[in-house]
């Protein structure tokens, strides 16, 4: 407040409080001056932080045979759980009618939706299997140069029953022999709250011919167990998903004496395969995402549930001596 009086004359202790020692206001143009220094010093932390993301990004891009921490195979101190011996009858779920899944195949082939069976004309050879297996939604019409038709046993996820459902006249109809066996969480696929089921089941009314299991509840959690010993990773825990292939691959051990595999790749290839070579994931999306890119990002992911596609093909090349499994195109050596 101003005093009325001549300055000498006034109650210093009236007058309103100045800015503290050493704090007069600085000029205009030397706050400034400071004000952009600090810009300066925040940008440069900023890219600083940002360079140093982007280092661990590429570096993790770049390290997919570890990210995993795969455990060693040869190291477990008790001995692997022998497939061959799981029960066929409590595993599978009658999802229509009363029966009992098929017996045993002494032959069997897994065809992949690899896209390296493009332009192998493995068809014929594959028509020639006494008992083929395929996987979710991957047609033959228009492929079966390649792939051949004959379909044995198609595994479904409970992610693709809509795909193949919607396509009776590719997938139910054309290989009227086929046997489904569907797999998926317990809510989606166990009697008789599963969805899903309600749905496979509404199918066959329409398709009286059609013959289809579920994995049963008992079977998924040794397929769980499996994963688990096999790995020494948790499959919840580590945040991963098992893939079709998995359960495939469980699936045709049990009930095959010798499995072929055809269009899948080894557990090294991603991290030798040159970099501009594109390869789809699967065989009948040209557009789709590249395989290794694939692959590489799920065994990265640290964030929500990924399948371990790289994981599980070290586990199956592990199994290949143990269990009579080959693979060809490409083949593992």
């Amino acid at each position: 407040m101003a005093c009325p009086r001549p300055f000498s004359q006034c109650d210093l202790t009236s007058l309103p409080p100045g800015p503290p020692a050493g704090r007069w206001p600085l000029p205009l143009s030397r706050r400034r001056k400071e004000m952009s220094s600090n810009k300066e010093q925040r940008s440069a932390v900023f890219v600083t932080l940002f360079a140093l993301i982007t280092i661990l990004i590429l570096y993790s891009s770049n390290s997919a045979n570890e990210v995993f921490h795969y455990g060693s195979l040869r190291g477990r101190l008790r001995r692997p759980v022998n497939l061959k011996k799981w029960s066929i009858t409590d595993g599978y779920t009658p999802i229509l009618g009363n029966k009992t899944l098929p017996s045993r195949c002494h032959q069997c082939v897994i065809v992949t939706s690899s896209s390296h069976l493009l332009g192998t004309k493995l068809g014929p050879e594959i028509e020639r299997a006494e008992c083929t297996i395929r996987m979710n939604d991957a047609p033959t019409t228009g492929y079966s140069a390649d792939v051949g038709n004959k379909t044995t046993f198609r595994v479904v996820a409970h992610s693709s029953v809509f795909r193949v459902l919607q396509r009776p006249q590719e997938f139910v109809n054309r290989t009227p022999e086929t046997v489904f066996i569907f797999w998926g969480p317990p809510s989606k696929m166990q009697k008789p709250q599963g969805s899903l089921v309600r749905i496979i089941q509404r199918a066959g009314l329409a398709f009286p011919n059609m013959e289809a299991y579920a994995v049963s509840l008992g079977r998924m959690r040794q397929f769980d167990d499996l994963f688990r010993s096999e790995t020494g990773k948790d499959r919840e825990k580590s945040h991963s998903w098992l893939s079709t292939g998995w359960f495939t691959m469980v699936i045709a051990v049990g009930l095959c004496d010798h499995v072929h595999v055809y269009g899948m790749v080894p557990p090294d290839y991603c991290s030798q395969r040159p970099r501009l070579q594109h390869m789809p994931y699967h065989y009948y999306e040209p557009k789709g995402p590249d395989e290794c890119v694939t692959y590489i990002q799920n065994e990265h992911s640290r964030k929500g549930n990924h399948h371990r596609f790289i994981t599980e093909k070290r586990v199956f090349s592990s199994w290949a001596q143990l269990y009579g499994i080959t693979f060809s195109h490409p083949s593992w050596t």
